[in-house]
C-alpha cells in the first residue's frame, strides 16, 4: 500500500467500504486461477478500486515459470507495454497543455518540422492521440536503426496509410512521434518528464523506465527473446541480431527494446498494479496532475467522423465489443500487449486493474482476448447497489 500522505487519492478498505460484494470477489479470485489453469496467462494482479478505496486485490500464479519459478505477489512489477501511452505519455502531454507548451490541434511540424512532405503537414497532436493520423499500426524500426537518435529520422520517413483525419488506426509510431515531439518542446527525455510529471507528484515508488537490476527480481517475465517480433518481421528479420533471453524487468516491445534504450512514448513504462490504480485514479479525480477540462476532452470521442470506433485522446472509449464492454457507457480504459489492461467506470467512480504476463507463454498466445471480457463482467456483478 502507499505510504501515508501520497497523492494516490486512494486509500486501502474493505469490499463493503468500497461498495463491492465479497462473494461476488470470491467469483473473481475464481477466474484469476481459472486464467493460470487454463493457461491463459502464468500469473496476474487484478485489482478493483471504487469510490477513493481499493476493495479487492488478488495474485494468483507466477511471476516467472522458466528458467525457474517465481510466485506472482501483489508487489510484482509489470512490463505495462501500451498502458505507457495513457498513463505516462498521454499524462505529460496534458500537463504541457495545461502549461500553454502545446496545442492540441497544432501540425505536428510545427514542433518537428522533419515530420513533413507527402500530407504530413495536416496531422495535427490531436491527430495524434486519437490515432487518425493516417500513421501505420507498426513498424519495426529497428531493423534501420538501433540509435535512439535515428529513430525519428526513420518514423519521418514512414508513408502516411491514410489522409490525416479520416480513419481510426491504432498507432505505435504515432505516439512514439508524440514522445519524441515532447522531448523536443521541453529539452528532456521522456523518462524525466513522466518523473517531473506523474512519478514526482504522486510519491510513486514502483513506476519506472528501465528498471535498475536489484529490481529485475520483481518483474514479471516476459517472453523468451522477442520471438513473436521475430517472426512478425519474416524474411526482413532473419540477419538481425536478436535478443535470446527470458526478459524480467527488461521492455518486450521490440522498437523500445532495441531503439529506443527502453524509453519510449508508446511503450516501456513499468509499475505495480496499486500504482497504475493510483494513476487511473486521477482521470476519476482530476486536478493534481491535469485539469478536469483536459481529462473531460480526453474522455470525450476524438475520432469526428473517421471511420472506426469511438476514441478519445489516447483511451478506448466504450462501445460493443470492447474487453470492458460490460462497464457503464460512459466507461474507458486500454490494454498492454503483454497482458495488461485498465478500465475505468465514472459513473460508478470504478477502477479495474487487470496485469498478468500472458506472453511468457509466447506472444501468439491470445486467450487473453477472450478472459478479458469475462473478467470485466465479473467485476461488474461484483458492485453492490
Amino acid at each position: 500500500m502507499p505510504a501515508a500522505g501520497t497523492n494516490f487519492q486512494l486509500t486501502p478498505g474493505s469490499p463493503e467500504q468500497s461498495g463491492l460484494d465479497p462473494a461476488a470477489l470470491r467469483d473473481l479470485a475464481r477466474l484469476l486461477a481459472e486464467g493460470v489453469e487454463r493457461g491463459v496467462f502464468p500469473g496476474a494482479v487484478a485489482l478493483l478500486a471504487r469510490r477513493g478505496i481499493v476493495g479487492w486485490q488478488q495474485a494468483a500464479g507466477h511471476a516467472q515459470l522458466v528458467p525457474a519459478r517465481r510466485e506472482m505477489t501483489l508487489e510484482t512489477i509489470f512490463d505495462l507495454a501500451s498502458l505507457t501511452k495513457v498513463l505516462a505519455t498521454l499524462t505529460v502531454t496534458l500537463a504541457l497543455v495545461d502549461r500553454g507548451l502545446l496545442m492540441f490541434d497544432a501540425p505536428v511540424s510545427s514542433v518537428l518540422p522533419e515530420f513533413s512532405g507527402e500530407g504530413r503537414e495536416g496531422v495535427t497532436f490531436r491527430h495524434l492521440l486519437a490515432h487518425t493520423s493516417g500513421l501505420p499500426s507498426w513498424r519495426a524500426l529497428y531493423l534501420r536503426t538501433t540509435r535512439r537518435d535515428e529513430v525519428l529520422p526513420e518514423l519521418c520517413r514512414i508513408p502516411l496509410a491514410a489522409a490525416p483525419g479520416k480513419v481510426v488506426e491504432y498507432s505505435d509510431p504515432g505516439i512514439l512521434l508524440l514522445g519524441f515531439a515532447l522531448e523536443r518542446i521541453t529539452g528532456r527525455r521522456l523518462d524525466a518528464l513522466v518523473n517531473e510529471y506523474l512519478v514526482g507528484p504522486l510519491g510513486l515508488r514502483d513506476t519506472m523506465f528501465t528498471p535498475p537490476r536489484e529490481i529485475r527480481r520483481r518483474c514479471a517475465a516476459t517472453e523468451a527473446g522477442h520471438a513473436y517480433e521475430q517472426e512478425k518481421t519474416g524474411d526482413e528479420g532473419r540477419r538481425f541480431s536478436w535478443n535470446r533471453e527470458v526478459l524480467a524487468g527488461q521492455v518486450h516491445d521490440g522498437n523500445a527494446f532495441y531503439a529506443m534504450e527502453g524509453i519510449a512514448g508508446h511503450a516501456g513504462l513499468f509499475s505495480t498494479a496499486m500504482e497504475v490504480a493510483g494513476v487511473a485514479q486521477q482521470w476519476l479525480r482530476p486536478g493534481l496532475l491535469f485539469s478536469a477540462a483536459l481529462a473531460r476532452q480526453a474522455m470525450a470521442d476524438q475520432h469526428h467522423g473517421a471511420q472506426g470506433y469511438p476514441r478519445g485522446l489516447g483511451w478506448v472509449l466504450h462501445h460493443e465489443g470492447t474487453f470492458f464492454d460490460a462497464l457503464g457507457a460512459r466507461s474507458f480504459g486500454h490494454t498492454g500487449f503483454t497482458g495488461t489492461s485498465v478500465a475505468l467506470d465514472p459513473d460508478e467512480d470504478l477502477v479495474v486493474v487487470l496485469l498478468t504476463n500472458r506472453v511468457h507463454l509466447g506472444g501468439n498466445n491470445n486467450q487473453i482476448l477472450d478472459f478479458r471480457p469475462l473478467f470485466h463482467a465479473a467485476a461488474r456483478r461484483a458492485l453492490s447497489s
